[in-house]
């Protein structure tokens, strides 16, 4: 095996970069939960606007 240098040695760099699965997760969940909260908005307006409400 062959050994490493100073110089050779700063240049290594480690850790993961930013997609890791648990970042792509997230983003997923935070999609479907602002999905859902269109969904309500626009079913609310929906209703109002047709005189489809409850009293």
């Amino acid at each position: 095996m062959e050994e490493l240098n100073k110089e050779e040695l700063m240049e290594i760099k480690g850790g993961t970069s930013l997609l890791t699965g648990s970042f792509i997760s997230s983003l997923v969940r935070a999609g479907n939960v602002l999905l859902e909260i269109g969904r309500s908005l626009g079913t609310s307006v929906r209703r109002i606007f047709s005189g489809n409400i409850c009293n």
